[in-house]
């Protein structure tokens, strides 16, 4: 399948992403990871990684170590359980957000301890600095609050109190659309936004994206997104 690009937006089919099937683990990769490697796929201004993960019941990822990374996982459906090098332990559900600043170094395990198949998007930035007491957080984010809107669910930006911190120039945005119905994004010039639908079909200032696409998009104007189909939509903007 081919890759579709407008003057400023890269539609890439998820039949296209990288993929990887452990058994307890079905990964398809946005970006070059482990195994899989395109030259133009490697990175989307800061972001490094987004992994779009099925892990299976009562399995996941044995401790193991980072560095130097901003790593979130957004919950699509089921839960993530995590337990870190610094005593953190926490169980994050659908619709909501864990963070961890890896800094000078910390090891972690996710598990799926649920009964169900646990779909996910772990996406990874590279800091503003490398270095640093790494750190790990959560926070529910209910759906019905981004309902026709997208809302800020993790930042590097000040301004975004409500949100989790992260140390880098990004910002991880989500929200629901009903079909037929649009929302608006608009960012400065020559940032990298990375938008998932990670639900339903959209269409993009002209561009249409099935479900768990990816739109690589270069800012700088404001992006007009409608929902065809209800949709959850993810979305980052960095650097």
């Amino acid at each position: 399948m081919t890759t579709t690009i407008t003057s400023r937006i890269e539609r890439r089919p998820f039949a296209s992403l990288g993929a990887a099937n452990h058994g307890w683990l079905n990964a398809h990769h946005h970006f070059s990871f482990a195994d899989y490697h395109d030259e133009e796929r490697m990175n989307w201004g800061a972001i490094r990684v987004w992994n779009d993960d099925e892990i299976a019941p009562r399995s996941g990822f044995p401790p193991h170590p980072h560095r130097d990374m901003e790593i979130i996982t957004y919950v699509r459906t089921g839960a993530i359980t995590h337990k870190d090098s610094l005593g953190n332990q926490g169980r994050t559900g659908a619709g909501d957000v864990q963070v961890m600043s890896a800094g000078a170094g910390i090891r972690h395990a996710e598990y799926n301890l649920e009964d169900e198949t646990t779909t996910l998007f772990q996406i990874w930035i590279m800091p503003r600095a490398g270095g640093g007491q790494p750190s790990w957080g959560a926070k529910p984010f209910p759906k019905g609050d981004r309902a026709g809107k997208l809302i800020v669910l993790a930042s590097g930006h000040d301004a975004d109190k409500d949100a989790l911190r992260i140390r880098a120039d990004a910002r991880l945005l989500g929200g629901t659309v009903k079909a037929g119905d649009s929302v608006t994004y608009d960012s400065g010039e020559g940032r990298h936004l990375y938008l998932v639908p990670a639900t339903g079909r959209i269409d993009i200032d002209g561009t249409v994206f099935e479900a768990r696409d990816g739109a690589a998009i270069i800012g700088g104007a404001p992006l007009t997104i409608t929902a065809l189909e209800d949709a959850e939509i993810i979305l980052v903007d960095s650097i």
